[in-house]
């Protein structure tokens, strides 16, 4: 976690970890007149955060910092836009600092702009008092991205629309999960128009997902876990065909793709046998790659208070 920065004597400050995603499932549906796809998705919050501390500004100007040194303070950093939509539609006159250290993954199909906004917008409401509900939170939310909503929820959830409808599910059981992302990324827009040049596939079927879930038998989730992104991203990249194939061979309950990719995940139930996957999955692919452990979380989004 980030320290507090003493550049703010006032001490005016709110922490909240914006939590990263997969999707156990993913339906998608005809293109419509907005541009967004239909979609169906239940998707999974997990044990790995970025950090976001917001503070009031000491002067007119919105100022940012984060570890990673190509994310600007620009109009396509949507966090950012996040600030400006708050600021805009509630009458704040105080500047706003944002510190963000990212741990998630960026652009590999877990969430990590989306959640960031999630984590702005319940900051920025505990941070100037709004007493805005979580439905309103969310509201908000969807005008930045489809994922938002979700991402201020949080647990397991159902999201369908373009995703901005979302339905509170049964928690998973406890859940261990190796995660891991190649050394490139998948654009979302250019999944979804892959996905529109190609032959539909299967598609999941969500009430049986739904009965796998509330058994809380994840060695059940294999077959009902569809993502009808993955043919055509797999076609341009195979390398994720091959992780999945790995991730199995180490012993994973199930595997998929998450989101528009490319990171793909496995399922365990036991923690010691996702540990062992985790290590060998690290030896063996390159150091570009990225290899995590987690698990799953359902948090309830509570801020971890306010500094005085």
């Amino acid at each position: 976690m980030l320290t507090r920065d003493y550049r703010y004597p006032n001490g005016r400050g709110v922490y909240n970890k914006a939590r990263a995603k997969i999707n156990l499932t993913l339906e998608v549906g005809k293109a419509r007149e907005d541009g967004f796809h239909q979609v169906s998705m239940i998707m999974q919050s997990l044990r790995l955060w970025d950090d976001v501390e917001l503070f009031v500004g000491r002067d007119t100007v919105n100022t940012f910092e984060c570890n990673v040194p190509f994310l600007k303070m620009d109009e396509k950093n949507i966090a950012y836009k996040a600030i400006l939509m708050m600021q805009e539609r509630f009458s704040i006159q105080q500047a706003v600092h944002l510190r963000l250290y990212k741990k998630i993954p960026i652009a590999a199909g877990l969430a990590g702009g989306s959640t960031d906004v999630a984590a702005v917008l319940r900051g920025m409401n505990k941070l100037f008092h709004l007493s805005l509900s979580t439905e309103k939170l969310m509201e908000l939310g969807a005008e930045i991205g489809s994922d938002v909503p979700f991402c201020i929820m949080g647990g397991t959830c159902l999201a369908t629309g373009r995703g901005e409808k979302v339905k509170q599910l049964p928690p998973l059981p406890r859940t261990y999960i190796v995660l891991v992302k190649p050394d490139f990324s998948v654009s979302t827009p250019w999944a979804y128009k892959a996905f529109d040049a190609w032959e539909p596939g299967r598609k999941p079927n969500v009430q049986q997902m739904l009965d796998v879930i509330e058994s809380r038998d994840i060695t059940k989730m294999q077959a009902e876990m569809v993502n009808m992104l993955e043919p055509p991203v797999i076609h341009e990249h195979p390398v994720i065909q091959q992780l999945k194939d790995r991730m199995k061979e180490e012993g994973a309950d199930a595997v998929s793709m998450s989101g528009s990719g490319p990171t793909v995940y496995g399922l365990f139930k036991r923690e010691e046998a996702a540990r062992e996957a985790h290590r060998r999955m690290r030896s063996v692919f390159p150091y570009r790659y990225q290899v995590l452990f987690t698990c799953t979380e359902n948090p309830r989004y509570q801020m971890r208070g306010e500094w005085k």
